[in-house]
């Protein structure tokens, strides 16, 4: 019957527009899909990762950890503080490395005394030390006969013997007088004391009651020598006699 054949072309029709949806749902076309799309396929605001945090959290799952700047921590500020010391001219205060970290001086002052340990449990060629009122990298003393040998040896050589044992006598004897500096060499020392001044490492400290100038170190002998202060000199003590007698032998010369 013509009547019965419409109903069974309706039916069919609906049958397949039925299949045609349960094939889309088990295809994926039109429905969720993995990484946060929607039925028409659309991406939502935010982006597929943040879609997968939100599924991630749907399933229990914990969502990705977000990184975290490397200056949090102690060791996320070894980095910043060497390439500064690399460049530093002179020893340089914990507060200045704090102001250009953007920590407290207190934090960065941890790291730097972190940052000098770790460098002596390594065996490293160099130190981090603490000299003139900041921090400076020096070649470890243990290798001072390797450093000697080179600075002799090459144009690194900054002064000449006479100036060192000069500036030696006048670094431990201080304040002393030129023309006692001159009786303990034997030798006249005018020159050596004008060039050790123009070098930064002596200065005039004051006057005798008979108006002869005395003369001490500098602070910058103190960061080219590596020393907090001048009590960080090697006694000499028990390689020299007593004082009484130094007077004794400085008025013979």
């Amino acid at each position: 019957m013509a009547g019965g054949a419409e109903v069974d072309d309706d039916e069919r029709s609906a049958a397949g527009d039925g299949m045609k949806a349960d094939s889309q749902a088990l295809t994926g076309n039109g429905a969720p899909r993995s990484g946060g799309g929607t039925e028409d396929g659309r991406v939502p605001s935010g982006g597929g990762a943040a879609a997968l945090d939100d599924m991630r959290a749907l399933d229990g799952a914990p969502a990705r950890a977000e990184p975290q700047p490397a200056a949090d921590s102690g060791d996320g500020l070894r980095a910043p503080i060497e390439a500064v010391m690399m460049v530093a001219a002179e020893p340089v205060p914990a507060s200045d490395i704090a102001d250009a970290l953007g920590v407290e001086e207190e934090e960065a002052d941890g790291a730097l005394r972190a940052l000098a340990r770790s460098y002596r449990e390594e065996g490293r060629g160099f130190e981090l030390r603490e000299a003139a009122g900041g921090w400076r990298v020096y070649s470890s003393p243990r290798f001072a006969d390797v450093v000697g040998r080179f600075v002799v040896g090459t144009a690194q050589a900054r002064l000449s013997q006479a100036a060192l044992e000069t500036l030696a006598i006048i670094a431990y004897r201080q304040p002393i007088t030129r023309a006692r500096v001159s009786r303990v060499r034997g030798v006249g020392v005018d020159a050596v004391v004008r060039t050790l001044m123009a070098r930064g490492l002596i200065a005039e400290v004051g006057e005798t009651e008979s108006g002869a100038r005395l003369y001490g170190t500098t602070s910058e002998f103190l960061e080219k020598m590596g020393l907090g202060s001048l009590e960080d000199l090697v006694p000499l003590a028990p390689y020299l006699p007593a004082a009484e007698e130094l007077d004794d032998l400085e008025d013979q010369l």
